[in-house]
């Protein structure tokens, strides 16, 4: 145990973290010829976007003062919506490395994953990125926020260039003198903790582990201390870039299980695994619940594929355990669930991990928040807008607050605090940053964050703007419901839950989207948005028209009159059977996002 290392990288999107992993995987010899850049990063969708989604381990190995060490990395994403995937992989650790931009500075999410490791006790190592592309005099006025946020010393900060390599060897030094060694006892009832998990189609579920206290071997029968289900260690390994099975892992140490489990019996991260005969006593840590922020709904684009959409989200949520879904059906779209995300990126990457993993076309409604709703002495949450209703007369409703956190430079306060106010937004607090950025502290509805506020925000700051939120609580709000009515039928699936005073400015926008997204068809084709029974807002998408007179050359007029009016009685009837087929792009109306 004394020659291991278990750390993280934490920072923000874009500091540097998957290069500077590659890095490491060089220093170490862990690869022998790099073939590609972000090695860890193995999901095509991180490489298109640039951004990591999931976590990755990988064991390295490394000679320090003639001693052989093993180093356990666990590299984490940076976007506020994987925040969970960072408290995974820090419960793991017992050190960070925080690494930051010189060309770009502290972010909203470095302080966010910075407060989240100091809580947990971990040992801080700060590493300024990118000294390669900026000038000294400039990045000294980086490393004098970096010391006001973590209190460390000037030179306990490391520059380095991750492209380069400039300084790296320096890191995996520090690794090893500052990061503690993990305590346990190879001797106590065995403890391990989980912090990931992957579904294998041939080899079942893949378990990922770090020991607290105790001994994996292999073929030794397991359980689960949160169901008391247990399952045999088939196979046991480190984490490489490829597996290295092994026949026992000690405390202290990060690995692999595969069981040959098909099916999801409960597993969850943050569990405890322990021995069948000798059980432990405790768990290592609570099993944290994870509370969705947004909710949608997500339905099979062929209405024969919701047995194939069910088993892929069990499949995905082994992955990705902050995933909430429920059953749920529509009478236009069919059966689907209704799914609680983390935030709107979220909900782009699970659509594109299902379509592209699992082989599955879906469709998401609109997004909304969960409302708390007092009815007679019960409580309870909304958060589809079909069980809300303005005929039942509420007692009270509250929606979820957030304490949202910017960091811009200062040409752009004016525009920022507007943009806040206008979305409801209380000021708490701004704070100047010697290296001439700004954050500013301000507490906003959930509501009003979740649909155009990043593009705004990076509109109106030219793109130096970054933020990061926290839910606080629930406060009161007047709220209204918007009913969408295409051909004056009810599509129940675009309804929305809206604050009292956007109401004329939501029926407009989703109006004016679904007249240049629903195709035209022979007939004329009403748009309404609807609130307590008023139309408030109207679009009408003309129909294609025959020319039926075209044939007429000269003669009566009564002939022609004779033509358009049985051309307008087909078209009146046809408005009365004819079906709209609605796109499934219409129900992506306001998931677009910009990362």
């Amino acid at each position: 145990m004394h020659y291991i290392r278990n750390f993280c990288i934490i920072a923000h999107i874009d500091h540097g973290k998957s290069t500077l992993a590659d890095r490491f995987l060089e220093l170490t010899n862990t690869i022998v010829k790099k073939n590609k850049d972000q090695l860890l990063d193995d999901m095509d969708l991180e490489r298109e976007r640039g951004i990591t989604i999931k976590s990755h381990a990988v064991q390295m190995n490394y000679q320090y003062k003639r001693k052989n060490y093993i180093l356990n990395l666990i590299d984490t994403p940076g976007h506020v919506d994987f925040s969970y995937e960072v408290r995974r992989s820090i419960y793991s650790c017992e050190g960070a490395l925080l690494v930051v931009d010189c060309t770009k500075g502290i972010q909203a999410q470095t302080v966010s994953n910075l407060s989240l490791a100091l809580k947990n006790n971990l040992t801080i190592i700060p590493v300024l990125n990118k000294i390669d592309l900026s000038e000294k005099f400039f990045y000294k006025k980086i490393i004098e926020d970096i010391i006001d946020l973590t209190k460390c010393k000037t030179d306990e900060i490391i520059t380095v260039s991750a492209k380069t390599g400039l300084g790296v060897k320096n890191i995996l030094n520090r690794i090893i003198e500052k990061i503690p060694y993990p305590t346990g006892n190879s001797k106590n009832p065995l403890q391990a903790i989980i912090f990931d998990s992957i579904y294998n189609p041939f080899k079942g579920i893949e378990i990922f582990f770090r020991i607290k206290n105790g001994i994996i071997k292999k073929g030794q029968k397991l359980k689960l201390m949160s169901t008391g289900k247990f399952f045999y260690a088939h196979e046991i390994g480190n984490l490489k870039l490829k597996y290295i099975p092994k026949n026992k892992i000690s405390t202290g140490d990060v690995g692999y299980i595969i069981s040959g489990i098909k099916k999801n019996f409960g597993l969850k991260v943050g569990d405890t695994i322990t021995d069948f005969d000798c059980p432990a006593k405790n768990f290592i840590q609570k099993i944290e619940e994870i509370k969705p922020m947004v909710f949608a709904s997500i339905y099979p684009l062929n209405t024969d594929k919701y047995e194939d959409l069910r088993n892929s989200m069990e499949k995905l949520k082994l992955n990705d355990p902050s995933i909430y879904f429920i059953p749920e059906s529509s009478p236009a779209l069919g059966y689907g669930f209704r799914c609680g995300f983390l935030g709107m990126l979220h909900i782009e990457i699970i659509k594109d991990r299902l379509e592209r993993e699992y082989g599955v076309s879906v469709i998401i409604t609109v997004p909304n928040v969960s409302y708390k709703v007092y009815i007679k002495n019960d409580i309870i949450f909304i958060n589809n807008p079909s069980n809300f209703s303005d005929s039942i007369k509420y007692k009270k409703i509250e929606e979820p607050y957030v304490t949202i956190s910017i960091f811009t430079k200062k040409e752009f306060i004016g525009n920022i605090i507007s943009l806040c106010t206008k979305k409801r937004g209380i000021m708490i607090n701004q704070y100047y940053l010697s290296s001439g950025k700004v954050r500013i502290i301000f507490e906003l509805p959930l509501s009003e964050i979740i649909f155009d506020f990043y593009n705004k925000l990076k509109t109106i700051s030219k793109g130096y703007a970054t933020f990061d939120y926290r839910f606080i609580g629930y406060r009161l709000v007047e709220l209204k419901k918007i009913i969408i009515l295409i051909n004056y039928e009810k599509i129940e699936s675009l309804s929305m839950l809206v604050h009292k005073e956007n109401i004329n400015f939501f029926a407009k926008k989703i109006c004016k989207r679904l007249l240049n997204i629903i195709p035209r068809h022979q007939f004329d084709i009403a748009i309404q948005a609807s609130v307590s029974g008023k139309i408030i807002a109207r679009e009408t998408i003309k129909s294609f028209r025959k020319d039926v007179i075209g044939k007429c050359y000269g003669g009566d007029i009564t002939r022609k009159k004779k033509l358009l009016n049985k051309q307008k009685k087909g078209k009146k009837k046809m408005r009365t059977l004819g079906k709209v087929e609605i796109p499934s792009s219409a129900f992506m109306t306001f998931v677009k996002i910009e990362e």
